[in-house]
């Protein structure tokens, strides 16, 4: 069915382009308005990762200037010195820094810091703790990319879910939206805001002196960013009971003091450690882990079968002999009922796994499988997450369903927002925490300390970060570049744990990006594109043709990336300015701001993270989110007439 309805859109997108390549005035220009429906089609129906289909329009680029002489071009579409420049742009190089000092921010363990102050500060009220989350978040996403915030509160907000009784759904929408509210209070809080600039220098070199324009300083929109952060705690605060998903908690909502009362009052699982011995004559003995797991709706989380051979989180192929031990995992009335029923002898306490399976070695945890994890899209069969990760899924979250062993949980291929309840050894927990495919949300668990003692070192290398940009004129990048490697030289990272910070999908979706910019506004595409706008809106005030370009934008960033949208709409709204009589940098600024306008539905990368441990539904984010979407616009319209 998807692949008939991308067929279906494929051809229509075909026929569009070959009705507005007869209308064109160039053949340069109707080649590279068709890459841009090339573009849209493979960012909308996602035919290919949004990373490979920029990469491979990139390429596209280059191979097209390169022998655009044999289709009678009089210069490339892009120059051959300019098609991978993208890749040391002052954006892409700012994002990579903010990255790392996000990352060296939250080794010194200043999250969990933050989630102590906000439960000290606003106490267990939602009332109260949906403005200090969303507000906390929404000034640290100010200063780093907004899905990062979003996955650092991931953990602190489980915490004072688990501490308050306050139901995730009630807390992570808000947190979510704010996190991408606060991405509009600087220019270093979002992609497109970080690549506006470099967009119109890019702008000013097809440009007349009389139109060139002078890029944006870092706080230049922070006052509309404020006024939308503001508007966004306010709405949650004075509408969520109506808007979001779940029960409203009583004023006598109590915490959860038991890991596993947490996981049954959220999950609806009942469970309980056991250890059992397989006689001799017992059925199971021959039998593996796979064949007695699934059918019996148990984990087997330890076998000891002798001769020193004791395993955590044994793979599903391990066979059981006579006289192993099984630690097993499950609802205690179900496992006394497959003890009766094969025979096997079960233990009232723990004894052969009493030191692997204590407290302080091993538990049950909750990870989400973040976007951009290299895991969607597989099973836990087909990964081996026993063996690989060393952790055992006892229920997989989706949608506001919770699916347990026995449902084909480890069949079914894995999506971001997935919320996983696994058991895990500590130490594997900890190695998980390092490991982009996972966000762990547990945090309350016994493990390799943080760097609580470089506090301080990050804290002077952001500052001296927030120096260099705010009283100097010195390039962005080496700015940001500095905090970067100050939190490596001061040993607040390791150099591995700065590679492991950066998001290289999206260093490489916006690189690849920015050549198609330049072709679009070199080309002249740009400016054609603008001139029918300009005749189909000819006579409406500035600030119509201000809020169409705002609309437009909205409706890009639903339907591919923030960054795409960005990069294709500023060469356009630019050329709308200049022929309207406007001022091109506020309509440059209005489209980057603008595509963080995304909660209508899950397709942002916060949304996306977000829906599996809340378990929301597409219509939750269509509920809540339509009345945020419309609210940005009204803000965002009022506050760039009002600063700009």
């Amino acid at each position: 069915m998807k692949k008939t309805k991308t067929l279906v859109a494929a051809a229509l997108f075909l026929l569009v382009w070959l009705a507005v390549a007869s209308a064109v005035p160039s053949l340069e220009i109707a080649v590279v308005f068709g890459i841009l429906m090339l573009t849209v089609f493979l960012f909308a129906f996602e035919v290919v990762g949004v990373d490979v289909a920029a990469v491979s329009i990139m390429v596209l680029l280059g191979l097209v200037s390169h022998f655009g002489g044999l289709l009678g071009f009089a210069k490339p579409l892009v120059p051959a010195s300019e098609l991978f420049r993208g890749f040391s742009s002052n954006a892409v190089t700012s994002i990579i820094a903010v990255m790392i000092i996000g990352a060296g921010l939250d080794k010194t363990g200043l999250m969990g810091k933050v989630a102590v102050f906000i439960l000290k500060v606003a106490g267990r009220t939602e009332a109260r703790i949906i403005p200090a989350i969303s507000g906390t978040v929404g000034f640290i996403s100010s200063f780093m990319q907004n899905v990062g915030a979003a996955a650092l509160f991931l953990p602190v907000v489980s915490r004072i879910s688990a501490r308050t009784g306050l139901a995730m759904s009630r807390l992570l929408m808000p947190m979510g939206f704010c996190a991408i509210l606060g991405g509009t209070i600087t220019m270093v809080g979002s992609s497109p805001l970080i690549l506006v600039n470099d967009l119109i220098l890019t702008s000013n070199k097809a440009l007349p002196a009389e139109h060139q324009m002078e890029t944006w300083s870092l706080f230049s929109v922070t006052p509309v960013g404020l006024a939308l952060l503001a508007t966004g705690i306010v709405y949650f605060v004075l509408a969520g009971r109506f808007v979001l998903p779940g029960k409203a908690p009583t004023d006598d909502a109590a915490g959860y003091n038991d890991p596993l009362d947490y996981f049954q009052q959220l999950y609806g699982l009942d469970y309980a450690l056991h250890e059992v011995v397989v006689p001799a004559d017992s059925p199971v003995a021959g039998k593996t882990i796979h064949d007695i797991e699934t059918a019996n709706r148990l984990r087997v989380i330890a076998i000891d079968r002798g001769n020193a051979d004791l395993r955590m989180g044994p793979a599903r192929d391990v066979q059981i002999y006579p006289g192993s031990v099984l630690g097993i995992l499950g609802a205690p009335e179900r496992l006394r009922e497959f003890a009766a029923q094969h025979g096997l002898k079960q233990r009232d306490q723990l004894e052969t796994f009493a030191e692997q399976l204590a407290p302080t070695k091993s538990g049950i945890a909750e990870v989400v499988i973040p976007p951009g994890s290299s895991l969607i899209g597989k099973s836990a069969r087909d990964v081996w997450m026993r063996k690989t990760y060393g952790i055992s899924m006892t229920a997989l979250h989706r949608g506001g369903a919770t699916l347990r062993e026995g449902d084909g949980i480890r069949d079914m291929p894995l999506m971001a927002g997935d919320a996983l309840v696994v058991h895990t050894t500590w130490e594997a927990l900890a190695h998980l925490e390092k490991d982009k495919n996972f966000v762990v949300l547990t945090t309350e668990y016994p493990h390799e300390e943080l760097r609580p003692h470089k506090v301080k070192p990050a804290l002077a290398f952001f500052g001296i970060t927030l120096v260099l940009i705010l009283f100097t004129d010195i390039r962005l990048s080496i700015a940001l570049m500095a905090g970067a490697i100050g939190m490596i030289l001061s040993g607040v990272l390791k150099i591995e744990e700065a590679y492991q910070a950066v998001s290289w999908k999206s260093v490489f979706l916006l690189a690849s990006l920015i050549p198609l910019g330049l072709a679009v506004e070199t080309s002249g595409t740009a400016a054609w594109i603008a001139q029918q706008t300009l005749a189909l809106l000819g006579g409406t005030p500035v600030w119509v043709i201000q809020l169409a370009i705002a609309v437009l934008a909205t409706f890009f960033t639903l339907v591919m990336s923030n960054v795409g949208a960005t990069v294709l709409l500023v060469p356009l709204a630019v050329n709308i300015a200049i022929g309207a009589g406007a001022d091109p940098a506020v309509f440059a600024l209005t489209v980057a701001l603008a595509t963080s306008n995304s909660f209508f539905l899950p397709t942002h990368q916060v949304n996306a993270l977000i829906m599996g441990p809340a378990g929301y539904r597409v219509a939750d984010f269509m509920k809540a989110g339509g009345v945020m979407t419309v609210l940005f616009i009204v803000v965002l319209m009022v506050m760039m007439n009002i600063v700009f």
